[in-house]
């Protein structure tokens, strides 16, 4: 996709302003001018702008003083200056005082595109840092979907048709299903591939702060705010968003969020600024989203916004012809991340993984056996590798879950078996059952798990 930036153009001379709009306007670059350095100050307060093309000769507010107050008051802003009589000392004397880079007049528009687009290359560079540094938290692998059951198939069948739009996608499921792997799927074959794929954790984030993981924030909006800093919007523009397990935000959020998906600008916290954003939005849930709406704890409006086209994806249990597919797949991942030969599943073990009615899903498999590979220490994995030492044994008889149990006594005994097998570690737990903290404690409480 075309990377396009927000410019504004501070120059005396009317021919100037106008000659740049219209080169840099034919670039998909979004242009506005101001006749004086006092003027462009208002309209910076104003709107956001990603790079300003100044003069440094112009009546009232000198250019060179103009560039102070943007490093001072917009120190994320990159600042190209015009030097008119093209000496080297001028140029020197602001790149020292902070400008990016200076172009002398007169100016060809092949030499304004030029030193525009390394302007550009250099912010892109900025946020994919910011966003690499992200990434690292999330340890993220390489996509694939393994499955050739009719579920699957049905899923990826809408994945296929839905990646090259940019219509919003609600993905559904329980825990553990794959619902950001869908996402990241959409995503990598979409015509955003080459640009970021932010995932923001709506249970994870302190709802105080999501304003401001989202939509960013100004130095000094509020206490610790000791920098401007770049929210997920902004991070991820030109790519996609996804809002995983969005059933957890509060109402003021939902409000700000649909804002956003609406107007497709945001705000950032203790500023007026507007900031024009173009992303895909995606969001996941394991929540009914229609019984939330129902019950007062989700807005309507969000939920028809983000549900444009609704993603389903099937519980393991109704997928079981796939085990052998996942397992092995696991067992061929793990080996090599542990380089260990690959091992070998006894027939006894992969017919009771077929058996067991995996309330935590594939996650919950893949677990099982990455656990496997670390325990074992034979060619073949059996049936005392998948859960060593433990009461709660994937190879015990299970009672059949359709005639002597409901989803939630199945839910319970599996957060009561991950929690002894973790030794309690509720942080641990709610990593491995993929929800969070929040969640986890209000099912204990619900459940009466101590």
């Amino acid at each position: 996709m075309a990377i396009s930036a927000n410019i504004l153009v501070i120059d005396d001379e009317e021919v100037i302003r106008n000659a740049c709009t219209q080169v840099l306007t034919r670039d998909s670059h979004r242009v506005k001018g101001a006749e004086s350095g006092e003027r462009g100050l208002a309209m910076m307060k104003q709107e956001v702008f990603n790079i300003v093309i100044l003069d440094l000769v112009m009546p009232g507010l000198s250019g060179m003083d103009l560039l102070q107050r943007i490093r001072e008051d917009f120190p994320d802003v990159l600042v190209i200056v015009i030097t008119g009589y093209a000496t080297v000392e001028s140029a020197v004397e602001a790149m020292k005082g902070g400008a990016y880079d200076y172009i002398p007049k007169p100016f060809t528009p092949d030499a304004l595109r030029m030193v525009v687009r390394r302007a550009v290359d250099k912010r892109e560079l900025i946020l994919k840092n910011i966003f690499l540094q992200e990434e690292l938290k999330t340890k993220i692998g390489k996509v694939e979907i393994i499955g050739k059951s009719k579920p699957i198939q049905e899923v990826l069948k809408l994945v296929r048709k839905v990646a090259p739009t940019d219509s919003t996608v609600l993905i559904t499921g329980e825990s553990g299903t794959g619902k950001e792997l869908i996402a990241r799927t959409i995503h990598q074959i979409s015509p955003r591939h080459q640009k970021p794929f932010v995932t923001v954790d709506c249970g994870a984030l302190v709802e105080t702060l999501f304003e401001s993981e989202l939509f960013g924030h100004v130095k000094g909006s509020f206490t610790g705010a000791v920098a401007t800093k770049y929210g997920r919007f902004e991070i991820a523009n030109g790519g996609s968003i996804l809002f995983d397990e969005i059933g957890n935000i509060g109402p003021n959020i939902q409000a700000n969020l649909l804002r956003a998906i609406e107007e497709k600008e945001i705000t950032r916290v203790g500023s007026t600024r507007v900031i024009k954003v173009d992303v895909r939005i995606m969001a996941a849930t394991n929540k009914d989203l229609r019984k939330e709406v129902k019950e007062g704890n989700f807005r309507e409006d969000l939920l028809y916004r983000l549900q444009v086209v609704p993603i389903n994806l099937p519980p393991l249990r109704e997928w079981k012809e796939d085990i052998p597919l996942l397992a092995e797949y696991f067992v061929e991942k793990f080996s090599k991340k542990m380089k260990k030969p690959k091992k070998a599943i006894s027939p006894r073990v992969m017919d009771k993984l077929c058996q067991y009615s995996w309330p935590g899903n594939v996650r919950e498999l893949e677990n099982t056996i990455e656990r496997a590979i670390v325990l074992s220490d034979r060619e073949t994995i059996e049936l005392d590798d998948l859960f060593p030492s433990s009461p709660y044994s994937i190879h015990q008889k299970e009672p059949d879950p359709v005639g002597l149990k409901t989803l939630s006594e199945m839910e319970k005994e599996h957060i009561i078996r991950t929690l002894h097998i973790l030794q309690g570690n509720k942080s641990k737990t709610a990593e491995r059952l993929g929800i969070d903290r929040k969640t986890l404690r209000a099912k204990m409480k619900k459940y009466g798990i101590d």
